[in-house]
């Protein structure tokens, strides 16, 4: 069997039982067998075992079986399927590819955000980041004619936010982010660094919105109300890991974060309008207000 067989049948195991919560083998099999690339023939449970291996090594999901709970089989560490993972995306960009794949009639009914030129360098810095080489690039930045060299650049991580890839590296002893789409040129150098011992790349963002960073903005509670129109959106749709519901009434509900709130979580909040608004802290009210005013005057030129 041809390796992109072996995928689709890896996707589709993999969808079918995080969509399921819980499932029997049998249930499996009944679902298999309406499928076209089943031919008719139900998966034996050799296959089974194998593909479950598989994804494991693939994607570093662990399917396990609850003996107590009638022999069903669940995904174990579910944690890896939230939204921000590289497991997540792995499956989502696989799944659409799939299923495209399966019915070229969709292909033109399938609609993609663009991804800006970042792509060419990011597999170079992969390998820079695998092996831990350092990296010099030129860099230009937007509303700049400028470019400028950065020299025995350390790559840390790499970070996809709104359709862009971004880059933690380490500079002069400084950590800095840059958009991989405004990278101009890129070498990859034979030197090697040294990762620091205690870096956790989830861990530098935790408290951040978005990707960039600023260590002279402390995270702090915030609280956000949300329109009732705007509620279920946020609910199923996060604006940071931190969120919580404090307060719910029938008009409006109260969220709180902790985070630093930068221009990118000001610019988020502006994006939604009137349907939510800042309550605390009142340093952070008054940049917004101060936003909206100045938005303001462009209208009454």
């Amino acid at each position: 069997m041809k390796t992109p067989e072996l995928f689709k049948e890896y996707i589709w195991l993999l969808n079918t039982i995080h969509q399921a919560g819980k499932i029997t083998f049998a249930a499996i099999n009944k679902k298999w067998l309406r499928m076209e690339m089943s031919c008719g023939v139900e998966i034996s449970r050799t296959t089974f075992n194998r593909h479950k291996d598989a994804i494991e090594d693939i994607f570093g999901i662990i399917i396990e079986c609850d003996k107590k709970d009638g022999y069903k089989y669940y995904i174990a560490n579910k944690s890896v399927l939230r939204e921000d993972t590289i497991q997540n995306w792995m499956l989502s960009s696989l799944t659409v590819h799939t299923a495209v794949q399966e019915g070229v009639s969709l292909q033109k009914r399938i609609l993609l955000e663009s991804i800006p030129s970042g792509y060419k360098y990011l597999q170079s810095i992969l390998e820079a980041m695998k092996t831990n080489l350092r990296i010099t690039f030129t860099y230009q930045k937007y509303n700049e004619a400028e470019t400028k060299k950065y020299s025995d650049a350390e790559p840390y991580c790499l970070k996809l936010y709104k359709q862009r890839w971004y880059m933690l590296v380490k500079v002069k002893q400084q950590f800095r982010i840059f958009s991989l789409d405004r990278i101009k040129h890129l070498e990859v150098l034979a030197q090697t660094f040294q990762l620091e011992k205690d870096f956790d790349a989830e861990e530098y963002f935790h408290n951040n919105y978005g990707v960039f960073r600023d260590d002279t903005m402390p995270p702090q509670e915030v609280t956000i109300r949300v329109s009732k129109s705007e509620r279920p959106y946020i609910r199923d749709l996060p604006l940071h890991h931190s969120q919580k519901e404090i307060v719910t009434t029938d008009e409006y509900s109260d969220f709180s974060y902790y985070l630093s709130p930068s221009d990118d979580f000001i610019g988020e909040i502006l994006r939604k309008k009137d349907r939510l608004y800042v309550i605390s802290p009142i340093e952070l009210r008054e940049k917004v207000l101060k936003s909206i005013k100045e938005m303001a005057k462009n209208y009454e030129k």
